[in-house]
């Protein structure tokens, strides 16, 4: 059975001192998930623009669905500056305000994620509060619900973040990201700590933490699984991390066990830090 995925949030160009890329995490899962061969929807919204226009290009070469995407007549396709002088810790300037600010709730977006098997959302595109009032109307569908968190400082607020914590299953987050909820949570800034904290407080299933070259961990109900990754020659680290969560996602809705869910995400995102860019062409045999 071909699962069904709808991916909310942000589709943009990375402006890299070599070129504009394609990027955006929600774009980039949507674009492994389909590559996996499950059946991805993102809703995402573009400026009515010589760059929107492209980047629905972009994702027709893919032949993934641009039926969701939003064309704004009021704000631009959104741009990024990346500073990539570390390709293992990529550093990134968020123009504001951009067309995925906006995102307009429909019923037909609605039927996408009520008959979809899992639903992945961040904090990025709810900074503003249209596309916040959408999401939240969207999160009501009691289906499994992936929230991957991808701060982007100065661009999230920690009362919005307890909310959407709040209609949470799967929850993905960096060493990073580990740490500030540590910090706002005020308790020790340790894996076990944080995701004893959230695991008490949240009804969440279970806690995915990713910890860059050192790998990544699972933890559920108090127990971890671990994994040290997979040793590659870092091009660069753009959507490393969005690739392990769709290698996760195909996995987990597999029905896989945990630590095999956990060997293949590592094993995508190995693979596309290995290669430029966040969403390289590639079939599952390249990855196995």
């Amino acid at each position: 059975m071909q699962h069904k995925v709808v991916i909310f949030g942000e589709m943009l160009w990375d402006c890299l001192p070599s070129g504009p890329v394609p990027g955006g995490a929600p774009m980039n899962v949507a674009l492994n998930l389909h590559q996996l061969g499950l059946q991805s929807r993102l809703i995402s919204a573009v400026g009515n623009d010589n760059a929107g226009q492209e980047l629905l290009e972009f994702l027709q070469t893919f032949n993934l669905s641009i039926a969701h995407i939003q064309i704004n007549r009021d704000y631009k396709t959104s741009k990024v500056l990346v500073d990539d002088v570390d390709p293992e810790n990529i550093k990134y300037t968020i123009v504001s305000p951009v067309a995925w600010d906006f995102i307009q709730w429909n019923g037909e977006m609605d039927k996408a994620v009520a008959e979809s098997d899992a639903f992945v959302f961040g904090t990025l595109a709810v900074r503003n509060a249209e596309s916040l009032t959408t999401l939240l109307r969207l999160l009501q569908h009691k289906i499994l619900r992936v929230f991957d968190v991808n701060f982007r400082p100065p661009f999230y607020d920690f009362e919005i973040i307890v909310t959407l914590l709040g209609f949470t299953d799967i929850l993905k987050i960096n060493e990073d990201e580990l740490e500030i909820f540590a910090d706002y949570f005020a308790i020790e800034p340790s894996i076990e700590s944080v995701c004893n904290h959230l695991d008490r407080h949240f009804p969440m299933d279970l806690i995915c933490v990713t910890q860059g070259s050192k790998g990544a961990m699972i933890y559920q109900g108090g127990n971890i699984i671990s994994h040290e990754g997979y040793k590659v020659q870092v091009a660069d680290s753009i959507g490393a991390g969005d690739a392990f969560l769709s290698g996760f996602i195909k996995t987990y809705l597999d029905n896989q066990p945990l630590d095999q869910v956990l060997d293949f995400a590592c094993k995508l995102g190995s693979f596309v830090a290995g290669k430029k860019g966040g969403t390289p062409r590639y079939e599952i045999s390249d990855i196995q």
